[in-house]
């Protein structure tokens, strides 16, 4: 499968995420201390997107219903949500990250 672009390495500063679009499933990368993860950006409990939401260490929140995340794994941290959000790979090429759905590969 093919990777999509998110940005440069140096756009994505600590505690920033940016959102890549693979085909129409908003994937949300996120840099925490120098570390890169994606998850689906969409909260299990009610399909509303995640991102915009407070990051609390290493989990999102849903700035809709308070639902978490873990970003890590997409583990749901608290109710309402309790069904996880798709993860998915980050790799680093020339200073470029990449994402993509690989649920299908």
């Amino acid at each position: 499968m093919k990777w999509i672009r998110v940005c440069a390495q140096a756009e994505l500063l600590p505690g920033e995420y940016k959102i890549a679009w693979d085909g129409d499933v908003a994937i949300a990368v996120f840099n925490i201390d120098g570390e890169l993860y994606a998850i689906e950006d969409v909260c299990t409990h009610d399909g509303g997107e995640l991102t915009g939401g407070e990051l609390h260490g290493y989990e999102i929140e849903c700035p809709r219903h308070g639902a978490r995340f873990d970003v890590r794994t997409g583990a749901a941290r608290c109710p309402p949500a309790y069904e996880p959000t798709a993860v998915f790979p980050v790799k680093v090429e020339d200073g470029v990250l990449f994402t993509r759905d690989d649920r299908w590969d």
